[in-house]
């Protein structure tokens, strides 16, 4: 009987917990929605000079993406020509195989 009694008080205490944590969620939007609008102002110029940055080093990166992409490709193609060539060889093989074994 004791630990029916128990399980009562725990589910009645996460009750409370999670009241708590939700109500506390609730007061930490609000506040985040009524931050003052300077510092908005100073994050925004951060990210435009961030932004230039990267713009200068685009070119770069954008040639290395294609040259990786494109090593992929081939890459992948190769192991596709070796896939269909194994498949070939099994397929070739069963067939005499079988014709042995008759």
């Amino acid at each position: 009987m004791g630990k029916q009694h128990k399980k009562t008080i725990k589910r009645s205490r996460r009750k409370q917990y999670l009241k708590r944590k939700n109500e506390q969620q609730k007061a930490s939007v609000v506040r985040k929605e009524s931050a003052p609008a300077k510092k908005a102002v100073k994050k925004t110029a951060a990210k435009k000079a961030a932004a230039k940055k990267v713009a200068k080093k685009a070119p770069a990166k954008k040639a290395a993406a294609k040259k990786a992409t494109k090593k992929t490709a081939t890459k992948k193609t190769a192991a596709k020509k070796v896939a269909k060539k194994a498949v070939k060889k099994v397929a070739e093989e069963k067939p005499a195989a079988e014709k042995g074994e008759e």
